[in-house]
C-alpha cells in the first residue's frame, strides 16, 4: 500500500456521513473529468471505464439518501442522480462531450451546495463547542 493509498484510507475512515458524500462528490467530479478528456482523445476504452466509475458514485450517493428523514429533498436528489445516470449512458460512445457537460454543471452545483451544508455544520459545532462549555474552559484555563 502506498503512502496516497493509506492517506486515502484514513480520510475515509475518519469522514463522518457528510464528508463521506464529499469524498464521493470529489470522486465524481475527478471521474467525469477523466471520461471528457477519453472523449477528446477519442479514447473509448478509456470512456467506458471513467464512466463506470461516474455511474459507481451516482449509485453509491443515490443508494446513501436517507428517503424517510431526507422527504420531498431526498426524493428529488435520487430523480436527480436517475437523470445524470441517464445522460451519461446517452452519451456513452457518441464522441460528444454534450452529456459529460451537463453532468459536470449539476454535479458542481450540488457539491457546492454539501460543502455549504458542511461549513454550516462545522460553524454550528464551534459554536456550541465555544458556547455551551464555559464550566470546561474555567476548569482548562
Amino acid at each position: 500500500m502506498t503512502r496516497y493509498q493509506a492517506y486515502q484510507g484514513n480520510q475515509v475512515e475518519g469522514a463522518g456521513p457528510l464528508g463521506l458524500v464529499l469524498l464521493t462528490y470529489e470522486a465524481l467530479f475527478k471521474a467525469l473529468g477523466r471520461t471528457r478528456m477519453a472523449i477528446l482523445a477519442g479514447d473509448m476504452e478509456a470512456e467506458a471505464t471513467h464512466t463506470g466509475i461516474v455511474m459507481e458514485a451516482l449509485i453509491e450517493l443515490s443508494s446513501s439518501l436517507n428517503m424517510e428523514a431526507g422527504g420531498d429533498i431526498a426524493q428529488s436528489l435520487a430523480s436527480l442522480y436517475s437523470y445524470m445516470m441517464n445522460r451519461m449512458t446517452e452519451g456513452l460512445c457518441s464522441g460528444s462531450t454534450e452529456a459529460v457537460d451537463e453532468v459536470v454543471k449539476l454535479t458542481q452545483e450540488l457539491r457546492e451546495g454539501w460543502m455549504q451544508l458542511s461549513m454550516q455544520q462545522k460553524k454550528q459545532q464551534q459554536n456550541q463547542q465555544s458556547g455551551a462549555s464555559p464550566q470546561l474552559r474555567a476548569v482548562a484555563g
